[in-house]
């Protein structure tokens, strides 16, 4: 397979080989995405919007941003840790329950923890199970943790992770400040999910490769592992196994160094059109080394880098058209004034200087402007910074904003 077959193919498996919707988007097209994607991180940082809500926009554009709360509501939906926290559908609930067993084992990050509190974890249970659903903060007798660890939480807040690992406690979110509100899973996830058999560990853990598989479109092994934040060495043992169950297809990819295989139901478009602002955290790029693989384009989040030593900005989307990530803009919601400030706006370095950038900033100025819109902000705004900052400038609509 060429290294541009390659890119098509990632790019149709994570549903970016269809147009977007015309008419009104509806619970059906977020199923779609959910489809393809298999998971959506989710993240606290709120400078543009939750990045949850990113990869819905970057597949379906604007929609109505209740779909996910309410895809929650419903149960069809649910939290859990995939490759980070994630939102999954809740027919593959069944598929994580291994991980929960494993807590619930003594076994994973709170091994040490609930050893050594068994009371308090029972009793935060008995809080949960009595008063739910709980915040942190409700929680009766919290303890202080003295030691710095665990991101400086305190017991209870411990506590409550420790139960969720273990899925007897489940999560949605507090609209207002995106704290997390624990619930008994019993209270959470539909009674005939629970009431499932739990899959053996070993073909549980097989069916989250596929659907790594599925997602990806073409993938090496360390792609797969990462998919689910598994282990490379186990998922080689695995991979193995569905090649010769023909459930993947062994493939060379041009230019990939490692061995790639292809899920059989992959699709391979002759193009790829369209336009749109990728997450951070989205599944098409937040595999750096993957990014780097298939676009040739290098990417790092700058959050927690000092604001001197950042190179393209705080919260930087990568710009994909028409198959390719051609820029990328550091975004910010200014909500008081109603901008949709871009702080910088970058074309990447082979395309500087060349015909292609009037046309990345155009079709990125309509894109900037169907967010704008769906935020609820009046203005697109932009500052100086960048090397596709003037360009963007120049269009109508666009503001000029000091830097």
């Amino acid at each position: 397979m060429s290294a541009d077959a390659a890119r098509r193919t990632a790019l149709a498996a994570q549903g970016f080989g269809r147009p977007r919707p015309n008419g009104r988007v509806t619970r059906q097209h977020l199923r779609r995405v959910f489809d393809d994607v298999g998971q959506i991180q989710i993240d606290s940082v709120n400078v543009l919007v939750r990045s949850q809500e990113l990869p819905l926009f970057a597949r379906l554009g604007p929609h109505p941003r209740s779909l996910i709360p309410d895809a929650v509501a419903a149960g069809e939906l649910f939290e859990y840790w995939a490759h980070a926290a994630s939102l999954l559908p809740t027919r593959h609930y069944p598929l994580y329950r291994w991980r929960m067993e494993r807590a619930r084992n003594g076994e994973g990050w709170f091994e040490s923890f609930t050893a050594r509190k068994r009371h308090l974890v029972d009793s935060v249970l008995e809080q949960v199970r009595e008063r739910g659903p709980l915040a942190v903060g409700d929680l009766h007798g919290r303890v202080r943790n003295k030691g710095g660890t665990w991101w400086d939480w305190d017991d209870g807040k411990i506590a409550l992770e420790a139960l969720f690992d273990a899925g007897h406690v489940g999560a949605t979110r507090r609209s207002n400040d995106f704290a997390r509100m624990y619930d008994l899973s019993e209270r959470l996830i539909p009674t005939d999910v629970l009431a499932v058999p739990p899959v053996d560990v070993a073909l549980a853990r097989k069916e989250l490769v596929v659907l790594a598989a599925r997602s990806l479109g073409v993938a090496t092994v360390a792609d797969l592992a990462d998919y689910h934040y598994q282990r490379v060495a186990v998922v080689k043992t695995m991979v193995d196994e569905l090649v010769a169950d023909g459930r993947l297809v062994p493939i060379e990819v041009d230019g990939w160094a490692k061995p790639a295989f292809l899920h059989p139901e992959a699709r391979t478009p002759r193009a790829i059109t369209g336009r749109a602002l990728l997450s951070p955290f989205d599944t098409l790029v937040r595999n750096r080394d993957r990014t780097e693989r298939i676009f040739d384009f290098n990417y790092r989040i700058e959050i927690y880098t000092p604001a001197p030593k950042r190179i393209y900005g705080y919260y930087v989307l990568p710009f994909l058209l028409d198959g390719q990530l051609v820029g990328r803009v550091d975004l910010k919601a200014d909500r008081q004034a109603g901008v949709l400030r871009v702080q910088a706006a970058h074309v990447e370095p082979d395309l500087d200087n060349t015909l292609d950038r009037p046309g990345i900033a155009a079709a990125l100025a309509l894109e900037l402007h169907d967010m704008a819109g769906w935020l609820g902000l009046g203005t697109v705004g932009v500052t100086d910074r960048g090397s596709l900052a003037a360009d963007l400038a120049s269009l109508a609509g666009v503001e000029r904003l000091a830097s």
